[in-house]
């Protein structure tokens, strides 16, 4: 390919190139421009290193140099402004959704306690009511005389499997139950209290409670934390839908489904770090006690996560300047 080829087969698509820079430095960008962008860009990017290398002379090589380091710095400076946006989500606006909504996250906590404490109860007092109370497959699969065995396994991989795969369904049940003006949370938030209020006695009845809890605890601290905050985010919809004051339900449902899926999203973090204690804290072979340890570490560092978070929320609110 000659020179002038070059620059005629390519000029079309650096002139889109450029129209989609100014459009981006003028207003916000949609999915649609920037996945045009990435492309033209990459194109752009193929077609300098093919001029220096051919044409490191010509005219075409500067232009398409500052044209690439152009389209270059756009995309850094995007990249920089999804992070600052990600740490003000996570550093404030998660924060204060949470504090001005904490009631339906107690309420929440105090549905899964109920169920928990009911099904605890029951199986303290009948070990075989929890083939009632259990789906039979998940009843059938812990076998108390299992926990706690040298080599690490807890009762195979099922009580790791089965425990972490309910808490994430339950967490987006508990949430999307809110359009059922909160009736299918509440379900979901009781049932899966009873879950582990049932399991809590069976291992009770066999003298294993400090096993069971020792294999719970070091990602249930964070795990039903953000079930807690999905439930009491499902709540808030439906409390919003029951009572919708003197605005409409449709209205109520698009401003209160907004925060909703803000609470839901700050639960994301939570699952992830969950899910690494799960996989290989949970089933390694440390002991007891190491275990009981990074549960609480998990606790503390939850506790200073909001309570740093309640503070800027509080000094803000008062017009005090925060550094």
């Amino acid at each position: 390919m000659n020179y002038k080829q070059f620059i005629k087969q390519h000029r079309n698509e650096w002139k889109q190139l450029e129209d989609v820079l100014h459009q981006l430095h003028n207003k916000k960008p949609s999915p649609e421009m920037v996945e045009s962008f990435q492309r033209l860009y990459q194109k752009a990017a193929q077609h300098l290193s093919f001029s220096q290398t051919y044409y490191p002379n010509e005219d075409v090589t500067d232009y398409l140099n500052d044209l690439v380091s152009n389209a270059h710095h756009t995309l850094y400076q995007d990249r920089v402004s999804n992070m600052k946006q990600l740490k003000q989500f996570f550093g404030s606006t998660f924060i204060r959704i949470f504090i001005e909504q904490w009631r339906f996250v107690v309420i929440s906590m105090l549905l899964f306690t109920l169920g928990g404490a009911a099904a605890f109860i029951a199986v303290s007092q009948d070990v075989m009511s929890l083939y009632s109370i259990l789906p039979e497959s998940m009843a059938q699969a812990f076998d108390p005389d299992q926990i706690g065995n040298p080599d690490g396994a807890v009762d195979s991989p099922v009580m790791s499997v089965e425990i972490m795969t309910n808490n994430i369904q339950v967490a987006f049940l508990a949430f999307a139950g809110g359009i059922t003006f909160g009736l299918l949370t509440v379900y979901a938030l009781v049932f899966n209290g009873i879950i582990v209020g049932a399991l809590a006695a069976l291992y009770m009845q066999s003298g294993k409670s400090y096993e069971f809890w020792a294999y719970i605890v070091p990602h249930g601290v964070i795990e039903l934390t953000a079930i807690f905050i999905a439930g009491g985010a499902g709540l808030l919809m439906g409390y919003k839908l029951f009572v919708p004051g003197n605005r409409s339900r449709i209205i109520q449902l698009k401003e209160q489904a907004y925060r909703s899926v803000l609470l839901l999203i700050g639960t994301i973090p939570m699952f992830i770090i969950a899910g690494l204690i799960e996989g290989f804290i949970t089933p390694s072979t440390l002991s007891l006690e190491a275990k009981y340890a990074v549960a609480f570490l998990t606790l503390i560092g939850l506790a200073v996560y909001i309570s740093y978070g309640q503070y800027r929320y509080i000094r803000k609110n008062e017009g005090t300047p925060m550094y």
